[in-house]
């Protein structure tokens, strides 16, 4: 197995986005979007900054309206106010210049702008818009994320490549041309933004399709052909298993690749769901591949015939909460606790040798097995459980597993 310390990654210009670096070898970023009115500045505040607190590191905002512009500064400050420093990007279509040059405390409060080159403007304004929102960005020292969308190509750019492309003696197929359009409108943007006078290391590139293939291929292009930091995202990714899949295979391709700095999960939300949810599915990824570490994660067994009780499946979904909620006070004072690895099995088969695997773990018994459940911490059988409180004498175990290993006591002792 290939480890993934010894994974190349793209090398891309490190960009300052308020207090947070994308790219240039820095940690991929976790980033996520809202979904209220802008206008509403207390939703607006209040989602931001449950954005926040579950870890996106990056939180774009619509801005499509003066009322949306005129929000902007005071969800700042309502953030500022909290000790929420939370670098904020605009997204921006059709009339972000008309907002950013209208509204000079709109494009001081945000900390990036994200623009569309594909609807920036049509005919010849496109080219004078594009321009004047670049300048704005040099002006007030902004980041700037050129992000071309399938949904809305820059239409004379693909009506040339396509004509190109049928001239051929072997004309490519429709896709081909399609992400080679999204590659030459973001390389050919940032191009343009350079010559305004944004540096490099002030330009994001994005190149968004709803096809996991599509992604792969488009951001393997833009990787081999530039240096630009670039944001990672599979856009209208879908609802539930098929959106968190889809959006998985297709950045945790390219990231085991090395490519891309920053991620995003466009996931359509279930009625009544958290917006948190896509900020946990790009922690999950990066988590996953090892690139990043936010929570101590549990491993579970699936369940079997030789599994009839539910328990261990309760005791799992037990501790995953409790990990859930004590991660934000263990992250203050146990330095390396988001490594962490639990297991919870359900019967003899796997369930010690998995837990042997862990730095805790507990193998309950399945059907037919003796009632006692043995606990291993760091590769050796340290207790056994019986009777009716497993549950909670295996989380009395597991926090004093962490005070013990993650500890200043246990720290020294491990060094």
């Amino acid at each position: 197995m290939v480890a993934l310390d010894n994974i190349q990654r793209h090398k891309t210009h490190a960009v300052k986005v308020g207090n947070v670096t994308i790219g240039g070898g820095a940690p991929v970023v976790v980033q996520s979007m809202t979904n209220t009115d802008t206008a509403d500045i207390d939703a607006t505040y209040r989602q931001v900054k449950e954005l926040f607190l579950a870890g996106s590191e990056i939180v774009r905002i619509t801005v499509n309206n003066d009322d949306a512009a005129k929000a902007v500064p005071y969800i700042r400050e309502k953030l500022e106010a909290d000790g929420l420093d939370v670098p904020l990007a605009g997204c921006f279509h059709y009339n972000g210049h008309t907002l950013l040059d209208t509204y000079p405390a709109l494009a001081e409060a945000l900390e990036k702008y994200r623009i569309n080159p594909g609807n920036v403007g049509f005919g010849a304004k496109r080219d004078k818009q594009f321009e004047q929102m670049i300048e704005t960005a040099v002006k007030y020292n902004k980041a700037v994320r050129i992000g071309v969308n399938w949904g809305s190509l820059d239409q004379d750019l693909s009506t040339k490549l396509m004509d190109e492309n049928a001239a051929l003696e072997q004309p490519h197929d429709a896709d081909y041309v399609m992400r080679e359009a999204l590659v030459q409108s973001a390389l050919i943007s940032a191009e343009k933004a350079e010559a305004v006078g944004l540096p490099a290391d002030k330009i994001i590139l994005s190149a968004k399709v709803s096809r996991v293939q599509d992604l792969i291929a488009v951001y393997k292009a833009l990787a081999a052909r530039s240096n630009y930091a670039l944001h990672l995202g599979l856009t209208e990714a879908g609802m539930g298993s098929k959106g968190i899949v889809a959006t998985a295979l297709g950045e945790g391709i390219l990231l085991q690749q090395g490519i891309g700095d920053t991620i995003r999960a466009s996931l359509t939300p279930q009625i009544g769901e958290a917006r948190t949810v896509e900020v946990k599915v790009c922690q999950q990824i990066l988590q996953s591949l090892g690139l990043r570490s936010f929570a101590p994660q549990v491993s579970a067994c699936p369940g079997c015939g030789r599994t009839t009780s539910t328990y261990f499946q309760e005791l799992a979904g037990k501790i995953q909460v409790y990990l859930d909620k004590q991660m934000p006070i263990w992250a203050k004072e146990y330095a390396g606790v988001e490594k962490m690895n639990v297991a919870v099995m359900g019967c003899i088969v796997n369930g010690p040798g998995e837990s042997k695997h862990a730095d805790i773990g507990i193998s309950l018994p399945g059907t037919g097995e003796s009632p006692v459940a043995p606990v291993f911490i760091d590769g050796k059988k340290a207790h056994t459980l019986r009777g009716d409180h497993i549950a909670e004498e295996f989380q009395d175990l597991l926090e004093n597993y962490v005070t013990t290993r993650y500890g200043k006591k246990g720290q020294k002792t491990a060094a």
